[in-house]
């Protein structure tokens, strides 16, 4: 056994003896780039839902790759489905892509200045907080979520589509009980209105309040899946109710909602270079 042993170490010792020599300072510069190429990869796709789809694909190559070099039809198989495979992955992480590479896009240092960052998310705090307060005055229903770092591409893409500018007189007309879109909630990706009349999921947890509507079911239905705040004014009281995390906050006051805004809507949030 001891004989064995000292075998295979003197095997390894060759090996490695014969290999050192080849390692470079190239060789650990492109280690280095493949590594922070990989790094900046699972960066951008953090926190969305594709993560974990992009977890599963990335376990399912290694094992298709260590049967591929093993048995040689299988391989062959995988060596020619490999360029069907590269088309279905941007087709199945379109939504995705395209958020990540906003993202990548606006947490450039050179694009928005960290002044023009902070002047834009208070503008979005002002203006929500300020068609919040009228609709709630005037008891008229309202449901607005704000995006958080999870995508909400699929809610988006079964509303109408609007890509307009944070407005207090815009989210009031939306919201009016005369206009086609009223029934449905807004939601906000940044410092911009994406969608309007989107279904949202509805919460199966029994509420505190067996009064509560759809809203605040769907409110809470929203914030179960992903980081989102969804902000609900009720149409028979004028109560103005939070919903984050799957938990729901009533009777809050334009104070204690701006705080929350404030501290939900970063603008490191607002323009997507981090996570909360």
């Amino acid at each position: 056994m001891a004989e064995q042993l000292a075998q295979l170490i003197q095997r390894i010792s060759s090996e490695l003896a014969g290999t050192l020599p080849q390692f470079t300072w190239s060789s650990v510069l492109d280690i280095l780039l493949v590594a922070v190429i990989f790094y900046g990869f699972f960066r951008l796709f953090r926190g969305t839902q594709a993560m974990s789809l992009l977890r599963g694909i990335l376990f399912l190559a290694l094992v298709f790759a260590l049967a591929a070099s093993r048995l040689t039809a299988f391989g062959w198989l995988l060596r020619n489905s490999l360029s069907m495979i590269l088309v279905a992955i941007p087709v199945v992480f379109q939504p995705e892509l395209r958020r990540a590479l906003e993202r990548l896009g606006r947490s450039a240092p050179f694009m928005v200045s960290r002044a023009g960052r902070e002047t834009a998310a208070q503008q979005v705090i002002h203006e929500v907080i300020l068609a919040v307060e009228t609709l709630a005055r005037e008891r008229t229903g309202a449901l607005i979520v704000l995006e958080g770092d999870t995508g909400l591409e699929e809610y988006i893409e079964l509303g109408e589509r609007l890509d307009a500018g944070v407005s207090a007189r815009l989210l009031m007309t939306i919201f009016f009980p005369g206009t086609s879109l009223h029934d449905g909630a807004v939601i906000i990706r940044g410092d911009r209105i994406v969608a309007a009349a989107c279904v949202l999921p509805l919460t199966h947890r029994d509420l505190a309040d067996s009064s509560l509507g759809t809203r605040h079911r769907a409110a809470v239905g929203i914030t179960e899946q992903n980081d989102a705040l969804a902000v609900v004014v009720s149409e028979e009281t004028g109560i103005i109710s939070m919903a984050r995390g799957g938990r729901l906050a009533r009777r809050l006051d334009v104070q204690k909602l701006r705080r929350i805004l404030e501290a939900f809507y970063r603008p490191r949030r607002l323009f997507g270079n981090g996570t909360s």
